[in-house]
């Protein structure tokens, strides 16, 4: 099974001392660039969630969010006064060079990182809670990006399928169109009264035949049409693996569309690209 990048998760917990949420957020990227957002109570969390992502995701720009709201319905607040006087002698000091400094706002001391403190909890029972439900909101993401790539491999096997049938329409119609190129040169030679050497004219429209021959280019597109619905089936990490396929048939199309001569041939070309570059635009999501 193949995996999207793009996906979105949200986990909560309750409990006693408050509740925790996780919010994961993952969009495509050509590495895995893991974006943390997490409360100063928390910051021993980020080694482990790194490592948790690491192992769970190969590509993505995931930002994870922790949020904790703290119970504190019945905690007497307090007030971490070493903080609070290290805080206020370091205003005092910046007040001493303004010639007419504001007064300092007890309440701004109070808002101040680890000044004002409820009740404290255990912060390894709170650490253990936060890892365990970031676990829970992984899974959730996975199995986001599992049913969004489920989603991508069905669209990419129909344009598959729609590829499939312009080469085989393209294949059966080459022996009519070169038919048709050599009955207009015959016309044209009619039309001109010029008396032309039979062998040399028969030459001349195996030449034409030779460089008009896409029998190759059509191969290698059924080749390559074959071996991205096996990657696709094998999944795992196939993003790169699906962009070069991509690349692959976006060149054999370009070749396909320079042979032509005729117009159902320039027009094929084009419908190919067309389905091409529909995939590459869906293969740039895929992990």
């Amino acid at each position: 099974m193949i995996h999207s990048m793009t996906a979105f998760a949200r986990t909560e917990q309750a409990g006693a001392n408050g509740t925790l949420s996780w919010e994961l957020r993952s969009v495509n990227h050509r590495y895995l660039e893991p974006h943390l957002r997490l409360p100063e109570a928390f910051r021993d969390l980020e080694g482990a969630v790194r490592e948790a992502l690491r192992q769970g995701l190969s590509r993505g720009k995931v930002e994870c969010t922790l949020r904790f709201t703290e119970e504190s319905t019945g905690k007497p607040l307090q007030v971490d006064r070493e903080r609070a006087t290290q805080l206020i002698a370091a205003a005092e000091g910046v007040a001493a060079l303004i010639k007419q400094p504001a007064p300092l706002n007890p309440l701004e001391v109070l808002g101040w990182p680890g000044v004002l403190v409820a009740d404290s909890s255990d912060p390894q029972a709170l650490n253990k809670a936060a890892l365990e439900l970031f676990g829970s909101a992984l899974d959730e993401l996975k199995n986001g990006r599992g049913r969004e790539g489920a989603e991508l491999a069905k669209l990419l096997n129909e344009r598959l399928d729609s590829m499939l049938g312009e080469v085989a329409a393209l294949r059966e119609l080459v022996p009519q169109m070169l038919e048709a190129q050599r009955q207009k040169i015959l016309e044209r030679c009619r039309e001109m009264q010029a008396e032309l050497d039979p062998q040399r004219l028969e030459q001349e429209l195996v030449m034409l035949a030779q460089k008009s021959d896409v029998a190759e280019e059509l191969d290698r597109l059924s080749t390559h049409v074959t071996e991205v619905r096996r990657v696709l089936k094998a999944g795992g990490a196939a993003g790169r693996r699906l962009d070069f396929l991509m690349q692959e048939l976006n060149r054999e199309a370009n070749t396909l569309g320079s042979k032509a001569f005729d117009p159902r041939s320039t027009q094929a070309a084009v419908n190919l690209k067309v389905l091409i570059e529909q995939m590459r635009e869906q293969v740039q999501n895929i992990e």
